[in-house]
């Protein structure tokens, strides 16, 4: 019913910056926010950033606020996350998600839609 598919991952060096993309089809319609998870190896996923369609208002993790900020085009049916002044941490599989919900959670449970995530490596 909705399919999210993320892009612009990579292998970048410390301090550089990325810019992920997650493309939502389908039934967007019934979506009221998005948000943003990775999940580093042998550790559990974790939330990032959400941002509502309507109101582009955005939520973030402490470990990412003033570094990484989300965004939408409500036209192209995308979200954004850019990531700047990246750390060997913030390697991680970065998940989109989405949900019909109008609470807007920082756990996996409260998101309806996943995408097939995108790799992030920051090394040097």
């Amino acid at each position: 019913q909705v399919q999210l598919v993320e892009s612009g991952g990579g292998l970048v060096q410390p301090g550089a910056s990325l810019s992920l993309a997650c493309a939502t089809s389908g039934r967007t319609f019934r979506l009221y926010a998005m948000a943003w998870f990775r999940q580093a190896p042998g550790k559990e996923r974790e939330f990032a950033a959400a941002i509502r369609w309507s109101t582009g208002s955005t939520e973030y993790a402490d470990s990412v606020k003033g570094r990484f900020t989300i965004s939408r085009d409500n036209a192209k049916n995308t979200v954004y996350l850019q990531m700047n002044s990246l750390k060997p941490e913030d390697t991680a599989v970065y998940y989109c998600a989405a949900t019909t919900n109008r609470y807007i959670g920082s756990g996996g449970g409260d998101y309806d839609y996943w995408g097939q995530g995108t790799q992030v490596s920051v090394s040097s």
